[in-house]
C-alpha cells in the first residue's frame, strides 16, 4: 500500500512544519484513509556535517594504515576541561580507515548516542591508541547505498560546500541526506484508487484540515505546460477485436520523445531520496523518472529504447500460444484475452513488447547504450489489466492502479512531467512532434437527490452544504431543482429534497453511480462520528429466523456441556477422505474442487465438518492443549446432481435461461454441526479426578443437539467411517419430544430420518490425525434436525405435583434385537404416563437362554393424580403384550 513521506506531501498540499506521521495518520483516517502502518526510522541522530581540519595515517602493527582525524563538528566539538585530547583546534578525535578524503573535506559524522540501520549504536572508545569520539560514516553505514570503499565526502571546499547546499558545519544532515523520519504507509479501498498517488492523498489531506491544495494534475498547473498535439511524433493504433464486456482495452495513448538522454546520468538525489521513502529502489534517471511521476500523479508510465520500436504501436489482444519475455526476465505464454503492446518488427503489430498496464517487455528495454527514449502515458481497461496481472501473477505498481482505475486525462500532464525530467537531468532534447490517441468519453451527469443523504445516514446537513462538499471532491454542479424553486430556503434546509444534476471528476468513476456514493462521500467529508447511533426498533414477532435461533440454541447447549465452539476453513485436500478411512465409492468422495483455490493443496470443499474439524483437533493437541473437546456448525458441499455451467457475464442482468442454470449448479450445502474430543476433557484438580469422555459421551452430544431445540433421537449400532467398527452409533430422529405443541406432521412421519453418527474414532484415524487413542466424535445433519422437529413452538410441560410411580422391567429377547427399538415399543405402549424411560442393564450369561439377551428397562409413570395400582399395572401389561408381540420378549423372571 502507498507510503506517504511529508515532504513530498508538501508539494501538493500545504502542510505544518512540525507535521508528524502519527497527526498525518489521524487527519486521513478522518476522511476513510486508514493507516495500516507507520514505518519508524532505522536511524537516529545526532548524525551531523563535519569538516575535516587533520589526517594523520599511521600504519598500525597490523599492517592497517589508520587515520587519526580532527573533525570539526560546529557546536558538538570537544568542550575545555573534558578530559579529551587536546588541541589547539575546537574538534572531535575519530578514527577512520577509509583513505578516500583529505583535510578540509566535508564529512557525515555520527556522534555518540546516535544509532544506524542494524541498531549499531555509536559511542566514544579507545582504540589503536586513540579515543574515537564518533564515526566517519560511509553510504552502506547508513543504509542509502552500497558504497563501503569509502566514507561519504559532501564537499571538497568551502565553496564546494555552499554551491551544494551542505548544511553548516555541526548542522543535521539527515534531511539533506534524505534520511528522513517516520513514513506513513496507508490502506487504500478499491474504489479509491487516485490515493496511490501523493496528488490523491493531498486531496484527502485538504478535505480533512482545509489545507490549501494545488492539483498539479491539471494542465495549467504544470511547470512548463503541454505542447499542443500535431500527431506527427510516434503513432499508436489501438485494434481490439475481442474487448472484454464491450469496453476497448485502451481509450487513450500518448507518446513524446525525447534524444539524446545521457542514460549514465545519475537520478538527482531529492528524486532518488523520495522512492527510497516510498519504498522504491532508485535504477537508472530513465526508470527513475517514470517512476516518480507514477507516485507523484498516479499516472503509471513506461520508457523504451526508441531505436528498438518499429512504428507504429499496436495495442491488440494476444494470439493464442504468443510468448513474451518481460522486463524481470520471465517468459510468459500469453492469453488470447491478454491486451499486449505490440510494435511492428515483423510485420504490423507481429511483435508484442509489453502487457498493457503492466509490464513491459525485454526486447525494447532502456539499455546503457540508449540515448532516444520513447515515454508512453496511457489509460487502459481496468477489468483487462486486472485479470491479465492476475493471471501471469504480475501485482506490478502500474496493474495496481489501473485495476482501480486512472484518471484518464492524466496521460499528456504524465507524460510531459518525464520529459521535463528527462531534459533537466540527463541532458536531452524534446521531440517538439508528438502523438495522442484519444477516445475517451467525457463523465456523464448524473442526478442526485439531497434527502437521500439524511435516509442513508441519518446526518442532518443543509442542502448548500452538501453542494459545497461534493464540489470540493471535484464534482460540476450543472443544475439543481433549488434554482428553479419559489422557496429560497430550501437549500438551507437539511430536509428538503433538492435534485442535483452534477458531473463526477475524471478520477472518481466509482461516483458514476450517483446516489449512495454521493451519500458516502458528503458522510465522510462530515465525518463518520457525527453520524447519530440509533438503536433500531424491532417489532415484536421479528428478529432472529428460526434457524438462527435454533442453530444459537444448539451452540450454547453444546458450550454448556463442556465443548468448545471453533471456526475452520472448509477447504480440504484428497488425502482427507484416506485419512478417514473413507472408501472410494463412499458418497462423501464426491467433492467440490474450486477453480481458484487459496491452496493449491487445498482445492476441494469439505462434505463433511469433520474433514476439516479433525485436522483442527490435531492442531490443538500438536499445541499441547491437554483437554480438546471442540464442535463447529458450518455448512458442507455436496455437489451431487448438479448441472455445470458458465458464469453470465457481469455488467447486466442474467437472463431468466441463465439463472435457471447457475440454480441447477449450486450444490446443495446442508448445515452440519460436529465435534471431536480428546478422552481427558479436564485435568486432575486438587485432589479431583480427571474428567474423561468415550463413546457414550459423543452419543450424548447428539441427544443434546435434538433435545435443544425438542426432538428425540434413536440411537441403534452402525459402521460408518472415521469412526471404531464396534463403537459407531447412528442418530435417526425419533419424534417430537414431550411437551412440545405439536410435531408439524407428527413424529411418525418424522421419526428414523437418518440426522448422522457418533461414536469412538478408528485406530487409524486417530493415527493419522495424531490424536489421543480412543478419541470421540460426532456430526449431526441440522438441516434435517430442524425439519424432523418441524416449526411449531415448544411448549412448557406443566409440573406435576403427584409423586411417580416406577416399574423396572426385564425382558428377554433375541440377541440381534436393538435395544433402541425395544424401546421405542415400550414408549409407545406407555402412553402419556409413560415420563422417564432408562436403560439400566443389558445381560448375556447362563441365566438366559443361548442367543438371547436381557434388556433391564426403568420406568418413571406420572399423571395428573396419585396413581392406583391397578393403572400402573395396566400399563406393565400393555408394555409386556407390546414387547411380546414385536421381538417374541419374555418377562426375566
Amino acid at each position: 500500500m502507498p507510503f506517504v513521506p511529508i515532504d513530498w506531501l508538501s508539494d501538493h498540499v500545504e502542510v505544518p512544519a512540525d507535521l508528524t506521521a502519527e497527526q498525518l495518520a489521524a487527519a486521513l483516517v478522518r476522511v476513510g484513509l486508514e493507516e495500516e502502518e507507520i514505518h519508524k526510522a532505522d536511524i537516529t541522530g545526532p548524525i551531523v556535517v563535519g569538516k575535516v581540519l587533520t589526517r594523520d595515517a599511521k600504519e598500525q602493527s597490523n599492517g592497517k594504515v589508520i587515520n587519526y582525524c580532527r573533525v570539526d563538528v560546529g557546536q558538538h566539538n570537544d568542550a575545555p576541561g573534558t578530559g579529551k585530547e587536546p588541541s589547539e583546534l575546537a574538534s572531535r578525535g575519530i578514527i577512520c580507515g577509509a583513505h578516500n578524503f583529505e583535510a578540509g573535506d566535508y564529512v557525515v559524522v555520527s556522534l555518540p548516542g546516535a544509532v544506524l540501520p542494524g541498531n549499531f549504536e555509536i559511542a566514544a572508545r579507545k582504540t589503536y591508541g586513540h579515543i574515537s569520539d564518533g564515526m566517519i560514516c560511509s553510504a552502506r553505514e547508513l543504509g542509502i547505498g552500497e558504497d563501503h570503499s569509502g566514507i561519504i565526502v559532501l564537499a571538497h571546499s568551502d565553496a564546494e560546500a555552499s554551491e551544494k547546499g551542505v548544511p553548516p558545519i555541526g548542522a543535521d544532515v539527515m534531511g539533506y541526506l534524505g534520511l528522513g523520519g517516520d513514513v506513513l504507509e496507508i490502506n487504500v479501498t478499491p474504489d479509491r484508487g487516485y490515493c496511490f498517488s501523493m496528488r490523491g492523498v493531498a486531496r484527502e489531506f485538504s478535505h480533512s484540515t482545509g489545507a490549501a491544495f494545488t492539483d498539479r494534475g491539471l494542465p495549467e498547473n504544470t511547470p512548463h505546460g503541454i505542447p499542443a498535439v500535431n500527431n506527427e511524433g510516434f503513432p499508436v493504433v489501438v485494434e481490439d477485436n475481442a474487448p472484454i464486456h464491450g469496453k476497448v482495452g485502451c481509450d487513450r495513448f500518448v507518446t513524446r520523445i525525447v534524444r539524446g538522454v545521457d542514460i549514465n546520468a545519475s537520478s538527482p538525489k531529492w528524486m532518488q531520496d523520495r522512492l527510497r521513502e516510498a519504498g522504491m529502489r532508485p535504477i537508472s534517471l530513465a526508470v527513475d523518472a517514470t517512476n516518480y511521476v507514477m507516485l507523484d500523479l498516479g499516472q503509471p508510465l513506461h520508457a523504451y529504447d526508441l531505436d528498438k520500436v518499429v512504428a507504429p504501436i499496436v495495442v491488440r489482444r494476444a494470439h493464442e500460444g504468443e510468448m513474451l519475455t518481460t522486463l524481470d526476465d520471465a517468459e510468459h505464454e500469453l492469453h488470447p484475452e491478454d491486451l499486449v503492446i505490440a510494435d511492428c518488427d515483423g510485420g504490423h503489430g507481429a511483435r508484442a513488447i509489453g502487457l498493457a498496464g503492466t509490464m513491459g517487455g525485454a526486447s525494447t528495454e532502456i539499455s546503457e547504450t540508449t540515448s532516444n527514449v520513447l515515454i508512453e502515458a496511457a489509460h487502459f481497461d481496468a477489468v483487462s489489466v486486472a485479470r491479465m496481472a492476475r493471471r501471469h501473477r504480475l501485482p506490478s505498481e502500474a496493474s495496481k492502479r489501473f485495476e482501480r482505475e486512472v484518471d484518464p486525462q492524466l496521460a499528456p500532464v504524465a507524460a510531459q512531467a518525464v520529459v521535463d525530467i528527462l531534459v533537466e537531468y540527463g541532458g536531452g532534447t524534446a521531440d517538439p512532434a508528438n502523438f495522442e490517441l484519444d477516445a475517451t468519453e467525457p463523465m456523464q451527469p448524473v442526478q442526485f437527490h439531497t434527502r437521500e443523504t439524511r435516509r442513508l445516514t441519518g446526518l442532518d446537513v443543509p442542502v448548500d452544504r452538501q453542494l459545497e462538499l461534493l464540489q470540493a471532491i471535484g464534482c460540476t454542479v450543472n443544475s439543481s431543482s433549488a434554482d428553479a424553486s419559489s422557496d429560497s430556503s430550501a437549500a438551507e434546509k437539511s430536509d428538503a429534497d433538492v435534485v442535483i444534476e452534477l458531473t463526477p471528476p475524471s478520477w472518481r468513476p466509482d461516483l458514476a453511480g450517483g446516489g449512495a456514493y454521493l451519500v458516502e462521500e458528503i458522510a465522510r467529508l462530515v465525518g463518520y462520528d457525527a453520524i447519530p447511533s440509533v438503536v433500531p426498533y424491532a417489532p415484536a414477532g421479528h428478529g432472529l429466523s428460526l434457524e438462527a435461533r435454533r442453530t444459537r440454541d444448539i451452540a450454547r447447549a453444546l458450550a454448556e456441556q463442556g465443548w468448545v465452539q471453533v471456526l475452520s476453513y472448509p477447504f480440504v485436500a484428497s488425502s482427507t477422505f484416506d485419512k478417514q478411512g473413507i472408501v472410494d465409492d463412499d458418497e462423501r468422495r464426491l467433492a467440490l474442487r474450486l477453480v481458484n483455490p487459496l491452496q493449491e493443496e487445498a482445492p476441494f470443499m469439505r462434505t463433511s465438518v469433520l474433514d476439516t474439524l479433525l485436522a483442527t483437533a490435531h492442531t490443538n493437541v500438536a499445541r499441547g492443549n491437554p483437554a480438546v473437546a471442540v464442535f463447529e456448525i458450518g455448512a458442507v458441499t455436496h455437489p451431487a446432481g448438479i448441472v455445470p455451467t458458465h458464469a453470465p457475464a457481469v455488467g447486466k442482468r442474467p437472463s431468466d435461461e441463465h439463472i435457471r442454470g447457475l440454480l441447477d449448479a449450486i450444490p446443495n450445502q446442508p448445515t452440519h454441526v460436529a465435534g471431536v474430543a480428546t478422552p481427558a476433557v479436564a485435568q486432575p484438580y486438587a485432589g479431583l479426578a480427571a474428567v474423561e469422555w468415550d463413546w457414550r459421551d459423543a452419543i450424548e452430544a447428539t441427544r443434546i443437539v435434538a433435545e435443544a431445540i425438542g426432538l428425540e433421537v434413536q440411537v441403534s449400532a452402525a459402521e460408518r467411517a472415521p469412526f471404531h467398527p464396534g463403537r459407531c452409533a447412528e442418530i435417526r430422529a425419533g419424534g417430537v419430544r414431550a411437551g412440545s405443541a405439536g410435531n408439524a406432521g407428527g413424529s411418525a412421519a418424522n421419526s428414523a430420518v437418518l440426522l448422522g453418527y457418533a461414536g469412538e474414532l478408528a485406530p487409524s484415524v486417530c493415527k493419522a490425525y495424531e490424536l489421543p487413542k480412543r478419541s470421540i466424535a460426532f456430526e449431526i445433519d441440522m438441516d434435517a434436525v430442524c425439519a424432523a422437529r418441524g416449526d411449531a413452538p415448544i411448549a412448557v410441560a406443566p409440573v406435576e405435583t403427584f409423586p411417580p410411580a416406577k416399574e423396572d422391567l426385564a425382558l428377554v429377547v433375541d440377541a440381534d434385537v436393538p435395544a433402541a427399538d425395544v424401546a421405542e415399543v415400550i414408549r409407545k405402549a406407555a402412553g402419556e404416563l409413560l415420563e422417564e424411560l432408562r436403560l439400566f442393564d443389558v445381560y448375556t450369561g447362563d441365566q438366559v437362554p443361548e442367543g438371547k439377551k436381557s434388556l433391564a428397562y426403568a420406568l418413571r409413570l406420572r399423571g395428573d393424580h396419585t396413581l392406583k395400582a391397578d393403572e400402573t399395572a395396566r400399563v406393565r401389561k400393555k408394555v409386556l403384550g407390546a414387547a411380546k408381540h414385536f421381538f417374541g420378549a419374555e418377562l426375566r423372571s
